[in-house]
This record gives C-alpha cells, sequence and structure tokens, in this order.
C-alpha cells in the first residue's frame, strides 16, 4: 500500500549540515518511478518494474567498509580486515564534504524504521541524492503511517552520495568510494557507489552491534518462515545459496528473507519490509513468488533486455552475475503478517560447496552447529571472479562476516544457549554440486532440496536411519521422502569414490586451516565438532 500519496510536510537538514537543498520528501514509489525515468537514469520493464543501473560497482566492497573507532566501539569491535577502524576527526571532515557536496542539490528523503518488533523499533532518516535509491529504501525499510511520520524523530541517518568520490590521500579512504559507521553520530555515511545494497547492510551492521551490545537479542544474517501450526525455521546462508529461494514456500508464510533478530521473548522478527533477492537465471517455474513480485514497485538492479524489447533477460550476465531486484515484502502473497514468528524450531545451514562433498542434508549436533556457524561455509565456482578458475572454498564467520562487528563467537554463544534453550533441530543443507565438483558434476536439483527441507520440517526424517560422515562426522539420512537414496551420500554419486575420499579429506584441511584463528575462543564442545581427519 502506497499511503505516503497524501502525505506533505517541509523538513530541513540544516542540522545534517546540509544547506540549501530542494529536499523532495516521502515522495511514493510512483512519484520516485516517474521521475527516474524522466530523468533518463531508468528504464520501466513488460511488467511495470523500473529498471536502473548502479554504475561501476555492482555489488558491496567490504575492503572499503569502515567503522569509527571511538569510545563506544573502541573496546567491543573486532577489529581487523572486516571492520576496519576510521578515525573520528577524518570522519567529520569527510562529512562535511560529503554534506557540503549535497548543499544546493535536489536530494530525496525518507523517514523510516527497522525491526518489526515494536520493542526493537530503531527510527532511520535516509538522505540520497537519487530518486532510485529512495525508492530502495521505501521497499527494504519498514513503511510509517502518516501519523507516525507527523511525529517523526530520526536516531540513525544514512547519507548516500554516489556521486562523490573521495580523495583517498587526504581522506583516509582506501579509494573513491565508502562507506562507514559511526556508533556516536548514529550515521551510516555511503559515497562513490550507487549499489543499493549499501544502505540496507549499513544498517544490519549498525544493528549487529546494538542489539547484542544493548538489548542482549541475536542479530542473524538469515531468512525465516511459518508453517500452518506456527512452527518457525529459519535459514541461513551466503548469497548465492538460496536464502531467499528456499524461504519462499508456498506451503508456509515468509517473516523475511535476509535479516532477523532472536529475542529473550521468543520471537524472530524481521528487521526489514521487503526482500532483495538475486535473479540471475530467474525462472517461474523454478521460483514463482519473486517471478511474480517483478511488478510495479519493484526495482530490477544491472539487468539486460532482451534485444528490441522491455523484457528481462534473467541469463544475462554481461553487466553482472549479482543482477539484483528489490520489492516491498506485499509483493509475495504468503506473508507471516507483522513479520514475527515464536522460536525456531529447525535451523538450516545452507552452502553451496562447489567441491560436491558436502553431502545434501545433514543433521549436526550442538558442537557441530556453532562449529559450522562460526565457519560460514560456501564456495565460489571458476569464472566468478577475475582469476578464479576452479572451486575455492568461502569462509565468512556466522554466515555474514562482512557485517558482523563483534567477534563471531559472541554471536556463536547467543546462538548455541538459543538453540539449546528452544531445543531445535540444525540440519547443513549443500544447495551445491553433487557427482562431482563444479566443471564434472551438476548442480543439486531444486526439486530435490525442497522436497528435504519440506520432510525436515514435517519430521518425516526422525524415525529414519542415520549415518555419521566418515571426515565431517555430520549424520547423514538414509533415506527421505521423495529423493533418491543415492543421492543423500555425496560418494555414491561420484564416478570414482576414492578420489571423493581425498578430495573430502583436502576441504577438511581447508576448515581446519580456516579455524585455526577462532580456535583459542572456542570451548570443547566447539572444537569437538570439527572435521575428523585421520
Amino acid at each position: 500500500m502506497d499511503n505516503y500519496a497524501l502525505f506533505t510536510k517541509s523538513i530541513s537538514l540544516k542540522e545534517l549540515g546540509i544547506e540549501n537543498a530542494a529536499v523532495q520528501y516521502q515522495l511514493s514509489p510512483n512519484e520516485l518511478h516517474d521521475i527516474t525515468i524522466k530523468s533518463g537514469q531508468g528504464l520501466e520493464n513488460n511488467t511495470g518494474a523500473l529498471a536502473i543501473n548502479t554504475g561501476e560497482f555492482t555489488g558491496r566492497s567490504p575492503q572499503d567498509r569502515f567503522i569509527v573507532k571511538d569510545s563506544i566501539t573502541e573496546d567491543k569491535v573486532w577489529w581487523g580486515n572486516i571492520n576496519i577502524p576510521f578515525e573520528p576527526t577524518a570522519f567529520d571532515a569527510l562529512y562535511k564534504k560529503v554534506t557540503a557536496y549535497l548543499s544546493n542539490k535536489e536530494i530525496y528523503v525518507r523517514d523510516s524504521y527497522v525491526c518489526a518488533d515494536t520493542n526493537y523499533k530503531l527510527n532511520v532518516r535516509v538522505v540520497t541524492e537519487t530518486a532510485w535509491a529512495n525508492s530502495f529504501c521505501h521497499n527494504m525499510f519498514l513503511r510509517l503511517t502518516n501519523e507516525e511520520l507527523e511525529n517523526f524523530t530520526p536516531e540513525w541517518t544514512v547519507i548516500c552520495a554516489p556521486g562523490f568520490l573521495a580523495d583517498p590521500a587526504v581522506d583516509g579512504t582506501r579509494q573513491s568510494n565508502f562507506a562507514i559507521l559511526d556508533f556516536t553520530k548514529k550515521i551510516a555515511l555511503i559515497g562513490g557507489t550507487g549499489y543499493t545494497g549499501e544502505m540496507k547492510k549499513g544498517i544490519f551492521s549498525a544493528l549487529n552491534f546494538i542489539l547484542p551490545v544493548f538489548k542482549n537479542t541475536l542479530p542473524m544474517h538469515c531468512s525465516a518462515n511459518v508453517g500452518e501450526d506456527g512452527d518457525t525455521a529459519i535459514f541461513f546462508g551466503l548469497s548465492g545459496t538460496g536464502k531467499t529461494t528456499l524461504s519462499a514456500d508456498p506451503d508456509r508464510k515468509l517473516i523475511g528473507d535476509d535479516e532477523h533478530g532472536w529475542t529473550n521473548e521468543n520471537t524472530v522478527f524481521n528487521f526489514e519490509g521487503g526482500c532483495y533477492a538475486k535473479v540471475i537465471n530467474l525462472t517461474e517455474e523454478n521460483e514463482p513468488d519473486i517471478f511474480k513480485a517483478i511488478k510495479k514497485g519493484a526495482i530490477l538492479e544491472n539487468v539486460v533486455f532482451k534485444s528490441g524489447t522491455n523484457e528481462v533477460d534473467f541469463e544475462d550476465i554481461s553487466i553482472t552475475q549479482n543482477t539484483r531486484v528489490s520489492y516491498p515484502i506485499e509483493h509475495i502473497e504468503n506473508i507471516q503478517p507483522g513479520s514475527i514468528g515464536q522460536n525456531p524450531k529447525n535451523i538450516f545451514f545452507l552452502t553451496a560447496d562447489s567441491f560436491g562433498i558436502l553431502p545434501p542434508i545433514s543433521k549436526l549436533t550442538a558442537g557441530q552447529a556453532a562449529y559450522h556457524f562460526i565457519s560460514g561455509y560456501t564456495a565460489k565456482v571458476a569464472g566468478t571472479e577475475a582469476g578464479v578458475t576452479e572451486p575455492q572454498p568461502n569462509f565468512s564467520a556466522c554466515f555474514g562476516a562482512p557485517f558482523m562487528p563483534l567477534h563471531p563467537t559472541k554471536y556463536a554463544e547467543m546462538l548455541s544457549q538459543k538453540m539449546k534453550e528452544a531445543n531445535v533441530k540444525v540440519w547443513l543443507i549443500n544447495t551445491g554440486w553433487t557427482g562431482g565438483p563444479y566443471g564434472t558434476g551438476s548442480r543439486m536439483k531444486l526439486k530435490y532440496t525442497r522436497a528435504m527441507i519440506t520432510a525436515a520440517l514435517k519430521g518425516e526424517l526422525d524415525s529414519v536411519e542415520f549415518v555419521n560422515h566418515e571426515v565431517f562426522g555430520i549424520a547423514v539420512p538414509q533415506s527421505c521422502p521423495n529423493v533418491s537414496s543415492e543421492i543423500l551420500n555425496p560418494r555414491n554419486t561420484w564416478k570414482n569414490p576414492e578420489l571423493y575420499d581425498t578430495k573430502a579429506v583436502e576441504l577438511a584441511h581447508k576448515f581446519e586451516a580456516n579455524f585455526a584463528k577462532f580456535r583459542e575462543f572456542a570451548n570443547a564442545e566447539i572444537l569437538a565438532g570439527a572435521p575428523i581427519i585421520k
């Protein structure tokens, strides 16, 4: 519902240091859609969605993400090559440059909030240089009523100026683009990049600090849905593992597709008001909910139209493999009212193992769950990045390291405690390759993955036989409804089982090498969840 069409209010940005700007406040999605097209910054596709190009950056730039090191963050943030410190004085100087750049321009301002559970509600004001970036925030953040807008006071501010380029030698950045969080001033400052995901992940990163430190609530990079009986399921996973796809289940109500909190009041709540889905190779047959959500109000990013038409060619990756669409969660028909569920009964860790080693489904002990959560494993396939010619492991702690300001074991300890209190079952799902590695084997069919997850959710695997994997020690079911038993044991799908054994040990060594930096912080239970290397 567009409840901003009749809302009018004048605001000043002088307190932000933005002078004499022509402020377009709280414009409706339709107005922003039309402005984008008239300005030549976007096109409308055949379903009514807006298609835009984010420019040089078609994805996040983790090495250009910084956190201001001050009295709030100094002793709490896990500093390093993920959480890179930025001097307060350097931030102040750069901030003044950005606000001066936005002064005297036409800019777009949107007031919204994050966290669907009202006990954790955080008001966010977004200032953007482009209309389509403002529309993205309408989709992704939670939408306020007119009455709430009248009395709105921002707690955090996002300022996004893709046209402003930093001078690294002067401004302290690595290059001309940057995304910086200041927890004292409560500002997310973004410049030099038009990739919209920087805005949503900036606020996500802020919540990943605020909620555990000040609210004793676990933030999670996951999707979530609810069954007819009220049973909540959580899906952790890195980009490309199926987090959005698998949570959009016609038999279950969607809570959200990417960012959630798990409270001490035994609730799971969505941070956002929309979905941000990959659309590479999207088909209506495989992902009908996402396909149908691409309509007026949705924003397609970096897609290519079929020649001579305004129909998207979802297989065209000439701009990027990271083609995306954002849309309000209401574009999905089957959603959970209020975007809140109860304690989860099942948790799924999703990995796209391009080595073809991990079973398509396995059950984890508490120690294994913590170990795999801290590891956050998936794999890159050949061709996805320059220089990647064969599968490479990709470990991202907590399935979202670039957004986690605290040490990963802090999140893992909170998750372990909550899993035990809720008596939740934890499953490892390989949505990657079977029958061999990428280039030899084939990608696991979506229908099989859905069948295995459905069986786990319905309790149909509770009475089947399980056998522990020889190397990883995880419990592998020997049968599953609507899935061939041969597929369940990855060794059986390889033409050369002995080669599988060798490669399984090689992958286990990669797990161990990655975990070395966490070992001194891990307890005996977590260490017992490691692979068994003879």
